[in-house]
């Protein structure tokens, strides 16, 4: 009997479910003879004729199929159309198939958005259903299975971790109280930059000088100031080589059945042997925190992984603080820290060197606030209210995840009125947002005086303009992360003249971005700093 319930109920939820039924014009359910055959079993004896009408719901699924989407080829489906830069190849898709376009990247139905209206009503009504991330080999491996803020899927953990991080990590106080590391790391770097200054006409790589700042800045506030030059250097390279990762082509998240290519082709290995680096650096940090800790009679916790082992002591937390916890919460901190605040300092000093009068703009505001002080200290970075226009600016022509971390969906649910099935994938292209006419005049021109005329900013209000990302995956470090580059700035900026090379044009400066996650520019900065005579 059970065999025959679900042969009928199946039957009789679909045909419920997709169409209208009524009788036949003419016909009422009076005519209707309700009379068995003769027989053992008990059918009706008058046929049954009925008039379907296919209901509401069957049209939005029509719609569903036929969401805007590239021609595809079979099995591997639009994985060939996707270029090394991924953010430029799914906007030019988007010019020819619509700011709501549907791929198929192997067995994964990707949505793709590229406009700001799509991406609001997407957050405003379904920014729940969306809040999880897909489960890939690369965001297993950096959350550390699920156990950071960036990477991990949706739910209880994750909600402790982010407001654990909120509260103990990135909250205005915690940053604040790191000003006096800032304020050292800046002066090392204005040091360097003298030294060159000093012999005159030489060429810097200011994008290697940029990046060690980065690099200190960050270290030394997520891991302390024990940590060694050498361990600096190779803890870059290791987090540059994480935003390519996100582009390894790894066959189990795109044809699960063909999951032992990837051992095959030695990227298994190649993650593997990257997390075991990680691994090495983790355990020797953590050795290094309780041995300080001891010398320190325990109070060793103004950074952050310090602050972690010792929240991880805390009883009254209300949870459970692993080590894999730790380990994730840190690598996002050093991964997101360090990429994205390096590439938006280089985009910054690089479009400056663009636009001279732009330049010149941001250094006579500085000869306004600063008074003759030969270095700007962080009080005085909320009176520089024309350098922080332009590092929006910079940060909408060239946002530091210029694809927002892709989402995927916890159930069916509705997007521009096509049914979107649960686990779909869902990918924003901040990167495009910040080229849409329809919110910004000139968009390829870099123009900071636009912000003085809206009230736009990153924090996720203004669709159009979302570069930290949006709704309950936003980055939380944003503030933290532009405190770092407004002080660097300001202080480049206020001490230092800046040309091009002898020889070197604005036109020979090649604009394109490096493959990855992160919006780098792939070819080095170099210029001539002289110093200034403002002071």
């Amino acid at each position: 009997m059970d065999f025959s319930m679900v042969v009928i109920e199946i039957a009789l939820a679909n045909l419920l479910h997709r169409f209208d039924w009524s009788l036949p014009s003419g016909i009422t359910i009076e005519d209707m003879d309700m009379i068995e055959c003769a027989g053992v079993i008990s059918s009706r004896k008058q046929k049954l004729e009925l008039v379907p009408k296919a209901t509401r719901r069957k049209v939005i699924s029509q719609k569903a199929a036929l969401l805007p989407s590239p021609p595809r080829l079979p099995f591997i489906g639009n994985l060939h159309q996707l270029g090394s830069i991924l953010h430029r190849s799914l906007y030019k898709l988007s010019k020819q198939h619509g700011p709501l376009m549907l791929l198929h990247l192997g067995t994964v139905r990707t949505l793709v958005i590229s406009c700001p209206k799509i991406a609001e009503e997407v957050i405003r009504n379904n920014d729940l259903v969306f809040a999880t991330r897909p489960k890939t080999k690369v965001m297993g491996a950096l959350s550390y299975n699920k156990n950071d803020i960036a990477f991990a899927q949706y739910g209880e953990s994750w909600r402790q971790m982010k407001k654990l991080a909120r509260t103990h990590l990135l909250s205005s106080q915690k940053v604040k109280s790191m000003s006096f590391d800032r304020a050292e790391e800046v002066s090392l770097l204005l040091e360097k930059v003298a030294d060159a200054a000093s012999r005159g006409n030489e060429v810097i790589c200011l994008t290697e000088i940029l990046n060690s700042y980065v690099t200190n800045v960050i270290t030394r506030e997520v891991l302390g100031s024990w940590i060694t030059k050498e361990k600096k250097t190779f803890l870059s390279k290791l987090s540059h080589e994480s935003s390519p990762l996100f582009y390894e082509v790894f066959f189990q998240d795109f044809f699960p059945n063909l999951k032992w290519l990837d051992v095959l082709r030695g990227s298994d290995r190649k993650l593997k042997n990257y997390m075991k680096n990680w691994d090495a650096l983790f355990e020797e940090i953590i050795k290094n925190h309780s041995r300080e800790s001891k010398e320190v009679n325990g109070n060793n916790n103004t950074y952050f992984i310090g602050t972690l082992l010792e929240l991880q002591k805390d009883s009254s937390l209300g949870f459970v603080l692993t080590n894999d916890n730790i380990r994730g919460l840190t690598l996002d901190m050093i991964i997101a820290g360090i990429d994205t605040t390096f590439a938006t300092l280089d985009w910054c000093m690089t479009e400056l060197v663009r636009h001279p009068e732009v330049m010149n703009k941001v250094k006579d505001e500085l000869k306004k606030v600063v008074h003759g002080e030969d270095k700007i200290s962080e009080e005085l970075l909320d009176q520089l209210s024309y350098l922080k226009v332009f590092i929006k600016e910079v940060i909408r022509l060239h946002p530091p995840s210029p694809l927002l971390l892709p989402r995927e969906s916890l159930e069916e649910c509705q997007i521009q009125g096509y049914n979107i099935p649960k686990q779909n994938r869902l990918v924003i292209n901040a990167w495009a947002f910040g080229r849409d006419k329809s919110y910004w005049e000139e968009p390829e021109i870099i123009k900071p005086e636009r912000f003085f005329d809206c009230t736009a900013d990153y924090k996720g209000k203004d669709f159009y303009f979302i570069p930290f990302g949006v709704g309950r995956r936003i980055c939380p470090g944003m503030d933290f992360s532009m405190v770092v580059i407004e002080i660097a700035l300001a202080n480049l900026l206020h001490r230092f003249d800046w040309s091009l090379p002898s020889g070197i044009t604005i036109e020979d400066m090649d604009m394109i971005e490096c493959a990855g996650v992160i919006s780098s520019r792939k070819q080095k900065l170099e210029l001539v700093p002289k110093a200034s005579k403002v002071y």
